[in-house]
């Protein structure tokens, strides 16, 4: 292997090392009840949440009051093995949920070109809403292609 390939390599593996996990809503070692409160202060403020639906909100606040009552004002080290179980799935399903949510509810911004025009605008979407968007047009695309292919065939 060659110096500068090495060099390369070693420069690079910190940016790796670097790189933000994907922040789950619970995390064990912190406590319960301010990270409850942050999870459903998030669900009101319908930001980080946006594209969440109702029966999701309806299971993770469900989930949440499930944990709360199982933990109370302890902590989870203090459970039962039964309870360490039960809380440990409503922390799965919670983070399930809202980490699929929170990638859903991403906004993310383009400069497109209007149709007719040299002009660029500024168009954001959440992620869910570009993917509703895509499935919709190919949707038109292959009815209009439908239609065409009936009125040939006939």
């Amino acid at each position: 292997m060659s110096r500068k390939l090495l060099l390369l390599m070693m420069l690079m593996a910190p940016g790796v090392a670097l790189a933000k996990p994907a922040e789950l809503p619970f995390q064990a070692g912190q406590p319960f009840q301010a990270q409850q409160q942050k999870v459903r202060a998030d669900l009101q403020g319908g930001e980080v949440y946006s594209e969440i639906s109702a029966d999701d909100r309806h299971r993770v606040v469900e989930a949440l009051d499930r944990m709360s009552v199982l933990i109370g004002e302890g902590t989870a080290e203090s459970l039962s093995p039964q309870n360490k179980t039960l809380l440990f799935n409503d922390q799965e399903l919670v983070n399930t949920v809202l980490t699929k949510a929170r990638a859903d509810s991403r906004l993310i911004c383009r400069r497109e070109k209007t149709i007719g025009s040299q002009m660029t605008s500024t168009q954001c979407y959440t992620v869910a809403e570009r993917e509703r968007m895509k499935h919709g047009a190919q949707g038109q695309l292959q009815s209009v292609q439908g239609g065409m292919n009936s009125k040939v065939g006939n």
